[in-house]
């Protein structure tokens, strides 16, 4: 490992600097938290690619041997590292996204509409050389690995090189001020879902609910619209961080797709050992005025509905998260605290283990993805039950953005508040854990409330937001 320390400079500055170099991966804590916001991360211009479709694993379009993560462990095992002590948590190693359909790789699922064999679920670059950020001490470290040469005098060689091309580019001015950049106009939004079908939805789900299939499920309405000429997601995304800060921010530019994310939430990290989750089940609209944002807190902390929404949750997540670590190391120190971001008040809980011997992070994924604050429980059936009535493949949202190093450590979100440009379109989704206490009209405006703040990168009105024009003859 080669490492230089830099005056510090804003991590969005370091990311328009290093996106020339291709396939910029930017992990983002734009809401600074001691705990939850302290780091952030940009990488640019991988040595590998490692990709998963339907049929399986590839390396740089290459096709690799066995089932997707036990090729992804095999790989990552290449380049293992021990932790440099000192440094910001991500030391090297993959960045990208697990799409919500990853999931048809690791359960029998019904299949939904739209879901193409060809399109990557899982995309992963090996990213050799990282731009590091300490928030709390503002601090920057340029770190590079070497890899992928293997010889210790051509690894020194690569990274000392590595960390110049670096160099030289952060020291050149961005092609535009981050603070400048802007959206043009253009975006027309449509949903899959108006709102009398969305709320046949929730009673369909409330059914399965009264029946016995599930005690919970998340459903989700989807907006899409064509994207206008002279667009770039980098700056949409460097909106979004002002308009939305998220301690689990992330903008990834794959190239044929870009993800802009703006999550609250993480799905799961692996420190030192140490298992974390923190599921999100329970929200309510903040107001400008102070005591009234405290009422609408306060009426969260006591809902009766929206508290048993979580402790379901977490029992959920508490068997997934057995299934790898040491028995009886599964604990929930939080159980539905209150965090507040831009536009929501959150419940959040936490769920902590610790990683029994022998299992890595490709085992937790395996045991836990998707996240089960975006399925609901059974986790199974109700994943059948989201794609019968949402109808469409979900993509990268409510899947996971974030990092495995090369030395074991990851940090994964869930991929909520997060917009996917791909194809001449972008597609943005919302919604929530339906319960047998759901009211459907309530719970269709909540996916409004969680939306708000990223349509407002996009200078897109509540009034006239999509989903809330109803086709003629229909009411909305």
């Amino acid at each position: 490992m080669r490492t230089r320390e830099l005056p510090f400079l804003p991590p969005e500055t370091a990311a328009e600097r290093l996106r020339p170099l291709g396939m910029l991966a930017f992990l983002d804590s734009a809401m600074e938290h001691a705990a939850l916001g302290r780091y952030s991360y940009v990488a640019a211009d991988p040595f590998a690619v490692f990709t998963v479709d339907s049929d399986g694993a590839m390396l740089d379009g290459k096709r690799l041997e066995g089932p997707p993560l036990a090729a992804l462990k095999t790989l990552l095992a290449r380049f293992a590292a021990p932790t440099m002590p000192g440094l910001p948590p991500f030391q090297g190693g993959a960045m990208g996204m697990f799409a919500y359909d990853f999931a048809h790789h690791l359960e029998r699922l019904a299949k939904p509409g739209g879901l193409d064999p060809a399109k990557p679920t899982l995309r992963l670059g090996l990213y050799d050389t990282v731009l590091a950020f300490d928030l709390k001490e503002k601090r920057a470290f340029l770190l590079a690995t070497g890899y992928p040469e293997a010889g210790e005098d051509s690894r020194a060689a690569r990274a000392e090189a590595r960390l110049a091309q670096f160099l030289a580019r952060l020291a050149e001015p961005a092609t535009q001020p981050a603070a400048e950049a802007s959206v043009p106009a253009g975006f027309d939004w449509h949903s899959n879902f108006f709102a009398a079908a969305y709320r046949a939805g929730i009673e369909r789900t409330r059914e399965y609910i009264l029946d016995g299939d599930i005690f919970q499920a998340n459903i989700a309405q989807t907006f899409t619209s064509q994207i206008p000429s002279g667009f770039d997601p980098f700056a949409l995304y460097l909106k979004l961080r002002r308009t939305n800060a998220a301690p689990f921010g992330a903008f990834f530019d794959f190239g044929d797709l870009a993800i802009a994310s703006s999550s609250p939430e993480r799905f799961v990290s692996l420190q030192d050992g140490i298992v974390e989750a923190r599921p999100i089940k329970g929200t309510a609209k903040r107001a400008d005025d102070q005591q009234e944002d405290a009422r609408l807190a306060a009426e969260l902390l006591a809902s009766e509905k929206d508290r048993a929404e979580n402790v379901m949750i977490v029992d959920l997540l508490r068997n997934d998260i057995a299934r790898v670590c040491e028995a009886d190391s599964v604990e929930v120190p939080v159980l539905c605290g209150l965090e507040s971001y831009a536009a929501v008040h959150h419940l959040v809980s936490v769920v902590t283990g610790r990683l029994a011997a022998g299992r890595d992070a490709a085992d937790l994924i395996a045991a836990a993805f998707p996240g089960g604050s975006i399925t609901g429980a059974p986790k199974i059936r109700a994943m059948d039950i989201i794609t019968e009535i949402e109808a469409t493949a979900r993509g990268p949202y409510c899947g996971s953005l974030g990092y495995i190093g090369f030395d074991g450590t990851m940090d994964l979100n869930i991929a909520i508040r997060t917009v996917s440009f791909e194809a001449g379109q972008a597609k943005l989704s919302a919604g929530g854990g339906i319960t047998v206490l759901s009211d459907p009209a309530a719970e269709y405006e909540e996916t409004f409330t969680k939306a708000t703040r990223v349509f407002a990168a996009f200078e897109t009105a509540p009034d006239t937001a999509p989903g809330r024009k109803a086709p003629e003859g229909e009411a909305p």
